[in-house]
């Protein structure tokens, strides 16, 4: 069993003909044997290790990055009634905001935010808790055309999490016009899928009456039962969004404890926090060439001792990473630890190394080595 993330950290056919704007009709415009094997396997010459240690501090722990804070609060109405659970995918083209999404609707940040299209890899759950209802999000790779094993990986989840759900949240840019990829995007979601039509960023469109078109775009597209302009940043919106949605879901007792936010083991989602202060620091150096890999995990009552690789595909990639003197590996250590700090509520010491592996996108060895179900089962 992985260990459960909570809020107590330290413990252990309903579709309508057309599009509708909120209720509105719209009518107009452990290490297994294989974890072991891939550790021991050769490298070559420039994959040599390096180690930069990040020591606990004595400052306060932020409670997260100002870039991630959303800048309102989320406040979802009561709806009366019997307790309901279900299923919602968050589904979209890439860097449309749906890993902010996920992380303001469960109040916690249980998937990495960045720059970068493409940053989330796997689906990602996370848990909203309400006093009668539990909804399990499931956040999905960007919806993109595959080009390697990996990203062939990635539409798969997609596919997956899309399919069986009581609800799609399909999430798309309100400040860009419809493109082909976002057409190829809408086409994922099986028919008649129960899917919402969120339009984020809209704090960012001066003129509101420019949605409209948009909306009919989409509405050729697929049948959305609802359409809501939302800003994932702010929480514009999104209450209203959950607020319909909650009326969709099936009637059922909680699958998850309460004060549960997410079924993510510990070390990937520390392994994710490295990757995303990688992300933030070599924006455009290394986005789609860095893994991450948790080795070695001791957690005790005062200090977690934490020892991670990042894995990049070319030698030039790692000193990027490294940096002079080891000047760019310390402040990725030093972010990330904060971080994992914030995660486990407690002190860690992180060490991290820089390995080339290359051509990993295309190696299914190291792919199931990087997925987290490969964690399942410890810390």
């Amino acid at each position: 069993m992985a260990r459960k993330i909570s809020k107590n950290k330290r413990s252990p056919q309903r579709a309508s003909p057309k599009p509708l704007i909120g209720n509105m009709p719209f009518a107009t415009a452990a290490e297994s044997d294989r974890t072991r094997a891939a550790r021991k396997a050769p490298v070559q010459p420039a994959a040599q290790l390096v180690a930069v240690e990040s020591a606990p501090k004595a400052a306060p722990i932020p409670r997260r990055h100002e870039e991630d804070r959303p800048s309102g609060t989320l406040r979802i109405p009561h709806i009366e009634g019997p307790h309901r659970t279900g299923f919602i995918s968050i589904a979209g083209r890439p860097n449309a905001g749906k890993s902010t999404l996920l992380n303001l609707l469960v109040g916690e940040k249980v998937a990495i935010v960045a720059p970068q299209a493409q940053t989330t890899r796997t689906s990602i759950q996370g848990i909203l808790n309400l006093p009668n209802a539990q909804v399990i999000f499931t956040d999905t790779p960007g919806i993109h055309k595959s080009d390697s094993l990996f990203n062939r990986r990635m539409m798969d989840a997609v596919r997956g999490a899309v399919e069986g759900r009581d609800l799609v949240f399909f999430v798309a840019d309100a400040t860009k016009p419809i493109s082909p990829a976002d057409e190829h995007a809408v086409s994922a979601l099986k028919q008649p899928a129960h899917a919402y039509l969120l339009l984020n960023k809209v704090d960012r469109v001066e003129d509101k009456r420019d949605l409209l078109p948009l909306i009919e775009s989409y509405a050729k597209l697929h049948p959305f039962e609802e359409v809501f302009p939302i800003s994932a940043r702010t929480g514009r919106g999104v209450a209203e969004a959950m607020t319909a949605a909650l009326r969709l879901l099936p009637e059922g007792p909680p699958v998850f404890p309460d004060d549960q936010f997410t079924d993510q083991p510990l070390r990937f989602l520390a392994a994710e926090l490295i990757r995303e202060r990688v992300l933030r620091a070599a924006s455009k150096e290394v986005p789609h060439a860095v893994a991450v890999l948790v080795d070695e995990w001791d957690e005790r009552p005062q200090l977690t001792r934490v020892a991670a690789t990042i894995l990049v595909e070319r030698p030039g990639q790692k000193a990027i990473l490294i940096g002079a003197g080891g000047t760019m590996l310390k402040k990725i250590g030093a972010e990330a630890r904060q971080e994992i700090e914030r995660l486990l509520d407690g002190q860690v010491f992180l060490s991290l190394f820089v390995r080339v592996q290359p051509k990993w996108r295309d190696d299914p060895q190291f792919l199931q080595l990087i997925d987290w179900r490969a964690m399942v089962g410890s810390k």
